[in-house]
């Protein structure tokens, strides 16, 4: 299996598109299966389409899913920061990519980002493995 550890500041944007980092990765690889997994309890990865406002609304809608306030159990952190160790039960903290030839089978508006909401931790390690198929 290969690896390779990306780092990725969060502190700008709740989500950041990785695609071009994953395809990069992939490229000299050949077919297998790329998986993208984020060792952290507050954020996640997701394939959606970014640039047209899905990113957007999927930080909206995060956020209105798990407001911040006082009503979790896990209270340490900033206010609210409860709703962050709930957010990878609703966005994984891995994909998996199908590749073929060395590039990722990702549909034509598909894209891979990660997902942090957390305010306490702006730098995440993202993790790419490929495993030949």
């Amino acid at each position: 299996m290969d690896t390779h550890v990306l780092e990725v500041d969060t502190r700008r944007r709740r989500t950041v598109d990785l695609t071009d980092e994953v395809r990069d990765f992939c490229a000299s690889r050949g077919d297998g299966l790329c998986n993208v997994f984020v060792p952290h309890a507050t954020a996640g990865v997701a394939i959606l389409e970014t640039g047209a406002g899905s990113d957007d609304d999927l930080v909206e809608t995060l956020e209105r899913l798990l407001p911040r306030d006082d009503r979790y159990r896990h209270a340490h952190g900033s206010p609210g920061h409860g709703a962050d160790h709930v957010l990878p039960g609703l966005v994984a903290p891995s994909i998996t990519v199908p590749v073929s030839g060395g590039e990722p089978l990702l549909g034509m508006w598909q894209s891979v980002v990660l997902v942090d909401l957390n305010r306490d931790n702006a730098r995440r390690s993202v993790r790419l493995s490929f495993v030949s198929g």
